[in-house]
């Protein structure tokens, strides 16, 4: 009786550990190979993200294969298909980064299938929004769609730019709003009138999924104000 109790105990324990999750306000988050929680910032409650390492490994001489993964905190009971899906986030690079050229990747995923093993994903890489190099500038945003685009290899698939400019810095609250209709989807930031980045053929086949708030490595990320608008 007592092994059988163990066991028990044992069983919740993990099943805890692999369903944790947070609330914001009166929305519901799962996190997905990420560590979160809400806290203060500037005053007010946010939900701040980090990429959780002894979930998901990180190794740098395997960048490819092992960013832009399943990496957000995903809104529970959200299903989403078109419409338009607007956060403010803040990046950071954590004090003791695993990775020297982290960028503070932070945005979103959608249209996450139900075992997260493919979605679409628009983020930011804020701290080379204002550098001089123009090569490098233009990799401020970028598109991916899980598994089979990532950053690795979808430069090379037809269809793009998948990278684009952006006027972004690190430790600065930055508005993301994605407009999605059907294979399309174009990214604008900071409410301007004109999209940062448009992609005119989505890579992912999938019509509708979850939401989920972004981070890779090395990222302090800090998400509020998560709105989502179904057409």
């Amino acid at each position: 009786m007592k092994a059988i109790n163990l066991l028990v105990i044992l069983c919740l324990t993990l099943l805890t550990a692999c369903n944790q999750e947070t609330k914001l306000k009166d929305q519901s988050f799962e996190f997905v190979n990420v560590k979160g929680s809400v806290v203060e910032l500037d005053g007010e409650e946010v939900l701040k993200v980090e990429r959780d390492l002894e979930v998901l490994p990180f190794d740098e001489k395997h960048l490819g294969a092992t960013v832009n993964g399943p990496l957000y905190t995903r809104l529970k009971n959200s299903d989403f298909e078109n419409g338009t899906i607007e956060v403010k986030v803040l990046s950071r690079i954590q004090k003791n980064t695993p990775y020297r050229d982290s960028w503070g990747f932070i945005g979103l995923a959608f249209r996450i299938n139900s075992d997260n093993s493919a979605f679409e994903s628009m983020y930011i890489r804020p701290k080379v929004g204002r550098v001089k190099n123009p090569v490098v500038r233009n990799q401020a945003i970028q598109y991916y769609s899980y598994p089979n685009y990532k950053m690795d290899n979808i430069g090379r698939s037809p269809g793009g730019p998948f990278e684009a400019s952006a006027d972004i810095g690190l430790d600065e609250w930055i508005t993301l709003r994605i407009e999605v209709e059907g294979q399309q989807a174009s990214l604008y930031i900071n409410d301007k009138k004109e999209p940062s980045l448009s992609i005119k053929q989505l890579k992912g086949n999938l019509k509708s999924g979850a939401v989920g708030l972004w981070v890779d490595i090395g990222t302090e990320g800090y998400f509020k104000d998560l709105r989502i608008t179904k057409k």
